[in-house]
C-alpha cells in the first residue's frame, strides 16, 4: 500500500450467547490480558475497542464492538450490524446450548448484514477440553454449512485468539468491496445533502478517538 493511502478502518462485531467469552476475546487480544470467570461481568448494552494490526505489511484500524448476548438488549445491538464488515460469532464449546443458538444468530446476520460480509465461528474455551460437549469436526461441519471460516480458541491461554481476528482481518482485505472507497460521484451543489453518519459509526481518524482506545496497538 502506498505511504500516502489511508490505513482501512474495519468495523468488526462479537456476537454470541451470553457467557462464551466475547469479552475475553476482545480483551485478550486488544490488551493481552484476561479476566477470569468470577472476577468479569456481562456486558452491558456494547462495548468497544479500537486496535491497530499489520497484515502483510498493511496497516489496518479495527473498532471491535462486544455486543451483549442477553436477550433483552437485542434491540440496542442490533443497529450496530450496520456497516460491519466482519463478525466473530463466538460459542462456548464446553456448553452444547451456547452452540444450539448459533442458527438464531445465523438467521439474524441474514437479516441485518449483507453476504459479503466476513464471518468467522469461533468455538472459544479450549482450555476446558476435559469437559468439551461440541466436537471440532460439528463446529467446522456447522461454519462449512453457513460459508464462515472457523478456528477454536481459548482466551484464557491465549490460543488461537490473534489467528482467529488476523484470518478474519485478512479474508475482509481479499475483499475490496468491503471497504475500498466508492468513486466519487459529482452531485450538484444545490442538491448535495451532507452525510449522515450511521449508528454505531466511529471516525477512526480522529486524534482523539484513539486517544480513548486505551493504546492498543496489537
Amino acid at each position: 500500500m502506498a505511504g500516502s493511502e489511508a490505513p482501512p478502518n474495519l468495523k468488526l462485531l462479537l456476537i454470541g450467547n451470553s457467557s462464551v467469552g466475547k469479552s475475553s476475546l476482545l480483551m485478550r487480544f486488544t490488551d493481552a490480558q484476561f479476566l477470569p470467570e468470577d472476577e468479569s461481568s456481562a456486558t452491558i448494552g456494547v462495548d468497544f475497542r479500537v486496535c491497530k494490526m499489520e497484515i502483510g505489511g498493511r496497516r489496518v484500524k479495527l473498532s471491535i464492538w462486544d455486543t451483549a448476548g442477553q436477550e433483552r438488549f437485542r434491540t440496542i445491538t442490533s443497529s450496530y450490524y450496520r456497516g460491519a464488515q466482519g463478525i466473530i460469532v463466538a460459542y462456548d464449546i464446553s456448553n452444547r446450548e451456547t452452540f444450539d443458538a448459533l442458527p438464531r444468530w445465523f438467521t439474524e446476520l441474514d437479516t441485518y448484514v449483507t453476504p459479503s460480509v466476513v464471518k468467522m465461528l469461533v468455538g472459544n474455551k479450549l482450555d476446558k477440553e476435559f469437559s468439551r460437549a461440541v466436537s471440532e469436526d460439528e463446529g467446522r461441519k456447522f461454519a462449512q454449512r453457513n460459508g464462515c471460516l472457523f478456528l477454536e480458541a481459548s482466551a484464557k491461554t491465549n490460543v488461537g485468539v490473534r489467528e482467529a481476528f488476523q484470518e478474519l482481518v485478512e479474508k475482509i482485505l481479499d475483499t475490496p468491496e468491503l471497504w475500498a472507497p466508492a468513486a466519487p460521484r459529482i452531485t450538484s451543489t444545490a442538491t448535495a445533502k451532507p452525510q449522515q453518519s450511521m449508528p454505531g459509526s466511529i471516525d477512526l481518524s480522529a486524534n482523539a478517538q484513539d486517544n480513548a482506545s486505551s493504546g492498543c496497538s496489537c
